[in-house]
């Protein structure tokens, strides 16, 4: 046995031994008779274990090569473009992925015809090629690829993902969510002098939401879009940004509403356990919201902010919503979600959320954070304002005189937290929307007495 037939029985890697022998011939003409075939031999298997990776979350671009098994998910179709004084190239983008994650693999020429003809999704495939950064993530340039029958990889082919079935890599995704949150269009300036355009909503499922970023085109369809309504990504592409999973759609993509019910249940935190310097998602009801205010940035610029209330069934909190967030439709009486709001250190050494870009603001339609058989002490978020939650059920027993829900006289003492229509007054453990034409005036302690109807106070007598 020669010296490379040696060094080629412990090699790992998946290459026959004519292939590892040109290597090796090759590897002794790069380095002009400075080293032996012994020693070009055991120069290339290092470089040929180095490019076996563990699995697909493992391949990064700048790799020289990169080997691994994967599961064809999807199949592109073939597209064909001009080279500079060449003949008419094609390209085929397939889709791959293992228990670790998925990318794009780009078959060219030759091997995209035969990715058309030959290949099925559900094969298991062995592939080599060169990663580098694509226009949607990772994407390797396959050089080499097998069928391989006798493998197997546990990964669950589907049309329409949710947003729990995300990985990073994954394109070519279809996910129905409904709209939680949107952003205004940006405008940028790119390299080549062009200008960008990309928006940002928030989409949420029955299994968690998602960041969802719109380029160029798309970017203008966060207009005609309200918070609310269900709508379907067409070939989004999945990227990171901060530690967290984005949902990116381009000029291939699109964005399209549809008449669905999603459902979508916010997790939340307990205000009485927010501490200082977390990211967190709280629900509750809006007990008061202050007006808009406007104020100078150090740049020049002009920033808004807007405060609110938040109570759940375990406390209270001011919000601070700002910029666009301080725009969102929202008052006392409100059921509210906000997802990833920093809690800081607020006024009077009260805690205080803020909500800012990053933020996601939804205004609940009768939704409820937990399941309605959880008592007042045991729920979270919205629990507390919905269904047989004790203290804070609504009552439309007309005799009881105290009906939040129903027809019912009744007498309520309080300050005035909020003068306008309505006004709201708080007399330190509830909040009462009241429906008058009274003058009064932020911090006055009034009585009112009337009708309530649907919530509201319709106040005959305010003194």
């Amino acid at each position: 046995m020669s010296d490379i037939e040696g060094v080629y029985e412990d090699l790992e890697a998946d290459v026959s031994l004519e292939e590892f022998r040109e290597a090796v011939e090759a590897k002794v003409e790069q380095m002009g008779g400075l080293a032996d075939a012994e020693t070009a031999a055991m120069l290339v298997a290092h470089e040929l274990d180095e490019s076996e990776v563990g699995g697909v979350a493992d391949v990064e671009p700048g790799m020289e090569e990169a080997k691994f098994l994967a599961k064809v998910v999807s199949i592109g179709e073939m597209r064909t473009f001009d080279r500079d004084g060449e003949d008419e190239g094609r390209v085929v983008n397939v889709e791959v992925a293992d228990e670790t994650g998925s990318v794009r693999a780009a078959f060219w020429d030759e091997h995209a015809e035969a990715a058309v003809e030959e290949l099925e999704e559900g094969q298991v495939l062995r592939i080599k090629g060169r990663p580098k950064e694509g226009f949607s993530g990772v994407e390797v340039s396959v050089s080499h690829v097998e069928i391989d029958e006798d493998e197997e990889i546990d990964v669950e082919l589907s049309d329409t993902y949710t947003v729990e079935d995300l990985s990073l890599g994954l394109s070519n995704v279809n996910l129905l969510g409904r709209v939680l949150d949107t952003d205004s269009v940006r405008t940028f300036d790119r390299d080549d002098g062009s200008e960008g355009k990309v928006a940002n909503l928030t989409l949420g499922d029955s299994t968690g939401r998602v960041r969802v970023t719109l380029w160029d085109e798309m970017a203008d369809s966060v207009d005609d879009l309200e918070a609310g309504t269900t709508v379907e990504v067409v070939d989004g592409y999945v990227r990171e940004r901060d530690g967290d999973l984005e949902l990116h759609v381009g000029n291939r993509g699109a964005l399209e509403e549809v008449d669905e019910e999603v459902e979508y249940v916010p997790e939340s935190t307990p205000i009485d356990g927010l501490e200082i310097g977390q990211t967190v998602d709280i629900a509750g009801v809006v007990r008061s919201s202050d007006p808009k205010r406007t104020f100078d940035r150090d740049d020049g610029s002009e920033g808004q902010v807007r405060n609110v209330r938040v109570q759940d069934a375990t406390g209270d909190i001011r919000v601070a919503l700002w910029g666009e967030k301080a725009d969102v439709d929202l008052g006392p009486g409100d059921e509210v979600a906000l997802a990833d709001v920093e809690i800081k250190d607020g006024w009077q050494e009260d805690l205080e959320a803020s909500a800012g870009w990053q933020s996601t603001v939804t205004v609940l339609e009768g939704e409820s954070g937990a399941d309605t058989e959880d008592t007042a002490e045991e729920a979270t978020g919205l629990s507390a304002f919905g269904g047989d939650t004790g203290e804070a059920d609504a009552t439309t027993d007309d005799e009881s005189g105290d009906g939040r829900g129903g027809d019912g006289e009744m007498e309520f003492t309080g300050v005035v937290v909020q003068a306008g229509d309505p006004v709201v007054l708080d007399d330190g453990e509830e909040t009462m929307s009241v429906e008058t034409d009274a003058d009064v005036g932020l911090g006055e302690e009034v009585t009112v007495r009337g009708v309530v109807r649907e919530g509201r106070l319709e106040a005959s007598d305010v003194f």
